[in-house]
């Protein structure tokens, strides 16, 4: 089975796919579209994601698209390693940490919503940069006392879940917009511990086909 995934290496989405890809020991090309240019509009891509957002997944004659639909989808084709508890409960909570990034962080915080920010409402750098630090700690303060109650050495438990897939790459973003991160200790272990894996590493936007230096 030929597995190919179209992103782009700083795309955050993509970043959460190729670590799931990974812990799962699949083998995967990829496709990539940078979005500076506007090259997910292009039709040829709309045609596989009519969306035009990063990334899709094409496997088994199908194209998966959405994140979070994906990383539940190669769950279930591929059990093995497991990525959410055997409970019920553990289950929840590792979804809920998922929805947490993926639906109340990282989509306020994405390219376009940015550029509409600049270009619509003539947002300053400084307001654009105030507007990123805002919803990412108001996320990853609550993101810190669910890691608290239930991490164990990572974001749920003490071993990888689908909810580390969602939080190294937005740590990794954090980082990059230089949101201050000292108040979140323990979703700061988190991460360390998770992006000291191999698979987690490999995943990292710096080792794609397409990143850039510096």
């Amino acid at each position: 089975m030929t597995l190919v995934l179209h992103g782009y290496w700083r795309s955050g989405t993509s970043y959460r796919a190729r670590i799931a890809l990974n812990l799962k020991g699949l083998e995967y090309a990829q496709v990539t579209h940078d979005l500076r240019t506007g090259a997910q509009r292009d039709p040829a891509y709309t045609a596989l994601n009519p969306q035009g957002l990063m990334p899709a997944l094409e496997a088994e004659g199908e194209v998966f698209t959405q994140s979070l639909a994906i990383l539940e989808w190669l769950e279930e084709r591929h059990p093995a390693p497991p990525l959410l508890p055997p409970d019920p409960a553990g289950r929840a909570h590792v979804r809920a940490m998922m929805a947490l990034v993926a639906c109340d962080i990282h989509p306020l915080n994405n390219l376009r919503v940015l550029n509409a920010l600049r270009q619509d409402f003539a947002a300053t750098p400084e307001q654009v940069s105030g507007w990123i630090a805002r919803w990412m700690s108001d996320g990853f303060a609550a993101l810190e006392k669910l890691i608290e109650r239930h991490g164990n050495g990572f974001a749920y438990g003490s071993t990888p879940t689908l909810a580390d897939c969602c939080l190294v790459p937005q740590v990794y973003s954090a980082q990059r917009f230089k949101v201050d991160l000292t108040p979140y200790p323990r979703i700061r272990a988190a991460a360390e511990a998770a992006l000291s894996l191999p698979a987690f590493a490999a995943a990292h936007p710096d080792r794609q086909p397409d990143a850039e230096a510096g």
